[in-house]
Parts: structure tokens; C-alpha cells; sequence
């Protein structure tokens, strides 16, 4: 069962973070806005620093991955194509915030902290967020 409960956290872990990055670099390269790139990175290293609250460590949580026969691993589905910087934005927030609850709701499953620190990462995505909307 823990291994089950370790794939979950493992894929949306790295989910979270790699939304987190492009919103990062979108802020930071696109809208050169200093303080909202500040924002993605520090609630993307905040989600870095849950991972050393679980009881297995990183290397303990990547070793339940099993990417090549993971059945939702994308080799079905095509995504559409974005139509520019706010399409991309609005999709890798989706990612963050939907990888972020699965997070806090599995995470209650192994330490009620963790899922505590998970919640209030996830609201400060939609804080963040909504600054990245509003200046499109």
C-alpha cells in the first residue's frame, strides 16, 4: 500500500514543481516581474521542502516510479495546442493546483503536518495565480 501511496506523491510532486517552473519562468522572462518569479520559486522550493517531512526519504519516494509502465503516463492522450503565454500559464496552474490537492490529500494518509503545509502551499499558488492573471 505504501508503495501505491508513494507513486501518487512522486507524480504529483513532480508535477507541482514543474508547473510551478514554467509559471516561474513565464513571471520571470515574459512579464519580467521580479517579485511574482520570487513566488513561484518559493512555493516551488516550499513543496521541496515537504518532501524531507516524509517518512521515506526522496530517494525512497522515486523508487516506487515506474514511469515506462505507469498507465496514464501520456502516451494516450494528445494535448491540445496553446495559443500563446496565457494558455501555457493557465494550464501549468491547473497542473499546480490540481497536483497540490492530491498532495494534501494523500498526505493526510501519512502526517496531518504534511498535509497542513501542502494546504497553505496550494492557496498561496492561488494568490500567485491571480496576480499572473491580472497582468495579461
Amino acid at each position: 500500500m505504501k508503495e501505491k501511496l508513494y507513486r501518487i506523491i512522486d507524480a504529483n510532486l513532480n508535477r507541482s514543481r514543474e508547473g510551478l517552473r514554467v509559471c516561474e519562468e513565464i513571471a520571470r522572462f515574459v512579464l519580467d516581474d521580479g517579485g511574482l518569479t520570487k513566488e513561484f520559486k518559493s512555493i516551488r522550493h516550499g513543496i521541496s521542502d515537504c518532501i524531507k517531512l516524509y517518512p521515506a526519504t526522496l530517494r525512497g519516494i522515486v523508487s516506487t516510479r515506474d514511469s515506462e509502465d505507469d498507465v496514464g503516463n501520456g502516451k494516450q492522450k494528445i494535448e491540445k495546442k496553446h495559443g500563446g503565454w496565457r494558455d501555457v500559464s493557465a494550464a501549468n496552474m491547473e497542473r499546480v493546483k490540481e497536483s497540490l490537492r492530491v498532495l494534501e490529500e494523500f498526505s493526510k494518509l501519512i502526517d496531518k503536518k504534511i498535509s497542513d503545509r501542502f494546504k497553505r502551499l496550494r492557496f498561496r499558488a492561488y494568490n500567485a495565480e491571480k496576480k499572473l492573471v491580472s497582468r495579461f
